[in-house]
């Protein structure tokens, strides 16, 4: 396989699938210089102020005449992107042919919904009793037995001082995860002069099953550690009951978002993500793609894929809205990628962009939804979030996704509630950071296997986490939450 790759015919770019030296030739052009991994090399004479082109669209503009061999990098060319934009709804719409189902052995809840770990988790309301649900987890993980697969905590530092819609999101997202299904049973715990009080979270919660879910407040007992203990013992013993089960793939909803990308992103792990997801729908099952942010500037690879007008409607006002709260907070829209993304090889907003939405595969988009609502549809669904990874793998988790695909170009040790699966885009990281990565997309740009064969393997590996496989974060016990913030603190 050649050391460069033209993504699209149209690109007059193309990027280093492993470090070119200088003298090597592609396509008839010669690199001038060293190409690093990820990054780009011109494959035509670029006037200053022309257009840069990579996935067939265009990622920025020449800031200086650039000639053929060229590095094409962050010292000469730039974003072409500013403000708002207005978008026309022009439907390119191309259902996918239904593929025969796949099957995982999950549990199946008394409220029918599917879960593929059998946890007890407990939510701490405030950040008040974080280290008291700390101390409860670890010194009740004798309950840890049978088909109970773990006790967790996900500790965080609000549900008091907080007002409006802070308030509301924290409440929403907290709430989320105690109906999360991978959760067999929740204990909810509270400190009691919280603003976020019980009254509010049982109306935020709705229904809910009382052999299930458990709330304990702190400053109503004397030993919070011994009625915590007898709590957990319910939550156990109601957990036991589940076993594994077969269960169709279309039950699955799975989360999908990228971090530490690099310039391998979008051509390796981000489109097998893409065409798994692809390979899911047309089974009937769900996938969710986050990051809005990191939807600028290619807002054009989906939002025509919405499935009528009203939905078109959702996503625009998604994208605009994540906008104005940039401006709102005075930040430039467009301030991205990160450091590291250009050291992999990502230049300009457009370039991340561009990338990260291949995790979207084909198939068209059946809704838009907010941050803390849950999947409703099955199909490919576009949820209201921004790129942090912390934040953005908390919100896929609250949506419902019961798997997360996290591909990465730089290499993250983190994990959400949900079972994290970190997909390298390149070999090389795979191969040093075998204890962060669960699968090698970068056998891709090595020539192993095509996009499709990565695809197929992707599917067999998401299918044996789902029946139990641990992913690495999970073997190493790395699950945490981020809350998304946008006002004060008193």
């Amino acid at each position: 396989m050649p050391d460069l790759i033209r993504i699209h015919p149209k690109d007059n770019v193309a990027v280093a699938l492993h470090t070119v030296a200088a003298g090597t030739v592609f396509e008839g052009v010669t690199a001038q210089m060293e190409i690093p991994q990820g990054h780009k090399m011109a494959l035509t004479a670029l006037e200053e102020g022309q257009q840069v082109m990579k996935y067939g669209f265009s990622i920025g503009h020449a800031t200086a005449a650039i000639t053929p061999g060229q590095w094409v990098h962050t010292h000469n060319m730039a974003t072409n992107l500013s403000g708002e934009m207005t978008y026309t709804y022009t439907p390119e719409i191309q259902p996918l042919e239904p593929m025969p189902a796949e099957h995982f052995l999950g549990y199946r809840r008394k409220d029918g919904k599917v879960g593929v770990r059998n946890e007890i988790w407990v939510i701490p309301t405030v950040g008040c009793v974080n280290d008291v649900a700390k101390a409860l987890v670890k010194e009740n993980q004798d309950l840890v037995q049978g088909t109970i697969e773990g006790l967790y905590t996900f500790t965080h530092p609000f549900g008091c001082s907080q007002t409006g819609e802070d308030h509301a999101q924290t409440r929403k997202l907290l709430a989320a995860l105690t109906r999360h299904p991978n959760a067999a049973a929740v204990l909810v715990l509270s400190l009691g002069c919280e603003n976020l009080t019980q009254e509010q979270f049982l109306a935020e919660l709705g229904d809910y099953d009382s052999n299930r879910v458990k709330f304990l407040t702190c400053q109503q007992v004397e030993d919070e550690m011994e009625a915590g203990r007898k709590l957990l013992e319910e939550c156990a013993a109601f957990a036991a009951q589940f076993q594994r089960e077969k269960i169709p793939a279309s039950e699955l909803v799975i989360g999908m978002k990228c971090g530490g990308s690099d310039g391998l992103s979008g051509i390796t792990a981000n489109p097998v993500v893409g065409r798994f997801s692809d390979m899911l729908v047309a089974q009937g099952g769900a996938t969710v793609l986050t990051e809005v942010p990191e939807m600028f500037g290619a807002e054009g690879f989906l939002m025509n894929r919405c499935i009528n007008q009203q939905i078109f409607e959702k996503a625009v006002d998604m994208i605009n809205g994540f906008k104005a709260y940039f401006i709102r907070h005075n930040e430039v829209v467009y301030d991205n990628p990160s450091p590291g993304n250009k050291q992999g090889g990502i230049t300009t907003l457009e370039d991340k962009s561009c990338g990260c939405v291949q995790k979207g595969g084909a198939a068209p988009i059946v809704d838009v939804i907010g941050y803390g609502d849950a999947v409703t549809q099955k199909g490919l669904n576009m949820l209201y979030g921004p790129g942090n990874d912390l934040v953005s793998a908390t919100a896929l988790t609250a949506a419902g996704a019961h798997i997360i695909l996290f591909t990465t170009g730089r290499g993250t040790p983190f994990g959400a509630p949900a079972p994290t699966m970190k997909l390298s885009t390149n070999t090389p990281l795979a191969t040093k950071k075998a204890l962060w990565i669960d699968f090698n997309a970068g056998t891709v740009a090595d020539g192993d296997k095509t996009l499709e064969e990565s695809a197929r393997d992707l599917m067999d590996a998401v299918l044996a986490v789902a029946s139990g496989r641990k992913t690495r974060a999970e073997e190493r016990g790395f699950r945490e939450i981020s809350i998304f913030k946008d006002g004060v603190v008193l």
